[in-house]
């Protein structure tokens, strides 16, 4: 069935299990969501309830290969549940796969998030009830296009899959904390940003030292780390205070003024390198008022791991500003884009980048960032196939090796900038 072929109501027109033949007792539910509605209805204007008829069709034939049940499809979700988790899991890896390999308007990047969670919930008349099916919901809301999260009563029953823990954190509306798990595998994005709509517990949290000699601005920031999920462990006002900080605490991450007391020139810049080379396992993000390419490239010199450089007006964003701040406390990398756009627009003698096309060079200034290929996808609002093969000619283009690590990446990309 192709897109824009499938009658506009036929999503509408299934009949879900009856009551009386779902399963009770432990079972497992799959919740998938279609990330970007709104969006997506903008886009593909009349054609949207074939879009997502394709959508519905594509999960349900899977759910139903693994002898699963579907509950309930409402607006841009479908749910099913199953006897065992692993069928689940299988359900929810082979949709995203077709999804994923799925022919889409040229216009319209489709990505579901979808959440497992086994419980024991309440089966009555009008089908489950009770805390397990709300569980199951939130766990897949506060996913991302592409990503499959496991709650903690479904990750003991997946074997044989790598999981990545991402942590303790509070769901909207329900008492208990949630240990959050996310299922790895080759072929499908493994990199997001974090969990939507949840608060990560302080045993959870990145934690981090701050540096700024102007109070005010030292303690907002402050602020806005702590409201984004960060524990700040201390904060300093010189770059000497700094490197004591972080000797004493070992954060995840420090967060850096370029100019600080006693000169106001690059204290804050040297401080860092002096981290990098005594505590290499924490991160450092500078903070500059201006775009100055020369600093970036000063603290990239041995590597682009645990790394990033933003101007301060971008700590107004917070959701870009804590993306930065956990990318960097994980190992990553994030450039502000001036200063990647400086980087990416230099003149330089039979310049290699003259052979990549616009949009090529889009990809290129954001993958200098420090953003997985997913991310880029979603900001460019493009499939990730369509990055995928755009990285590709990239690498080849620029006689780059095409390696699978992000960082080896980013540090080749950001190699060849350097010129």
């Amino acid at each position: 069935m192709t897109v824009g072929k499938t009658p506009p109501a036929a999503f509408d027109a299934r009949t879900l299990t009856p009551v009386s033949i779902l399963p009770t007792g432990t079972v497992t539910f799959l919740f998938a969501d279609v990330e970007g509605s709104t969006r997506l209805v903008q886009e593909a204007g009349a054609g949207y309830p074939a879009l997502l008829g394709d959508v519905r069709r594509l999960l349900r034939e899977e759910i139903e290969r693994q002898a699963g049940n579907e509950v309930d499809a409402t607006g841009d979700e479908l749910s099913a549940v199953f006897e065992e988790a692993l069928p689940a899991l299988t359900a929810a890896l082979a949709g995203q796969e077709r999804l994923r390999d799925h022919t889409w308007p040229e216009a319209a990047a489709v990505r579901v998030r979808m959440g497992l969670h086994t419980g024991v919930p309440q089966l009555g008349e009008e089908g489950y009830t009770g805390l397990d099916v709300i569980r199951a919901s939130r766990i897949a809301a506060a996913g991302h296009g592409g990503q499959i999260l496991l709650s903690s009563t479904a990750a003991p029953f997946i074997s044989g899959f790598e999981v990545r823990d991402l942590g303790t954190h509070r769901l909207q509306g329900l008492p208990d904390l949630e240990r959050i798990h996310q299922v790895l595998v080759d072929g499908l994005p493994r990199d997001f940003p974090p969990l939507r709509g949840t608060v990560s517990q302080l045993g959870d949290a990145r934690r981090v030292v701050l540096a700024d000699d102007s109070v005010l601005l030292r303690e907002g920031v402050a602020r806005l780390l702590e409201e984004a999920g960060f524990e700040v462990v201390a904060q300093s006002g010189t770059a000497e205070d700094l490197l004591r900080h972080v000797a004493m605490h070992r954060p995840d991450v420090a967060v850096v003024d370029i100019r600080m007391p006693p000169t106001h020139t690059d204290e804050g810049l040297r401080a860092a390198r002096e981290i990098r080379e005594k505590h290499p396992s924490v991160g450092v993000l500078l903070l500059s008022q201006y775009v100055d390419p020369g600093y970036a490239m000063a603290l990239l010199e041995t590597s682009a791991e645990g790394v990033g450089y933003l101007l301060k007006d971008r700590v107004a964003d917070l959701e870009q500003f804590g993306t930065a701040v956990r990318r960097v406390a994980d190992g990553g990398s994030a450039l502000d884009p001036a200063v990647v756009s400086e980087l990416v627009g230099r003149k330089r003698r039979d310049d290699p980048l003259d052979l990549l096309t616009a949009r090529e060079r889009e990809v290129l200034e954001l993958m200098a960032e420090g953003r997985s290929n997913q991310a880029v996808a979603e900001r460019m609002f493009v499939t990730l196939r369509a990055v995928e093969k755009h990285v590709t000619s990239i690498f080849t283009k620029l006689g780059l090796p095409a390696s699978g690590d992000d960082h080896r990446r980013v540090l080749a990309v950001l190699a060849f900038l350097r010129g």
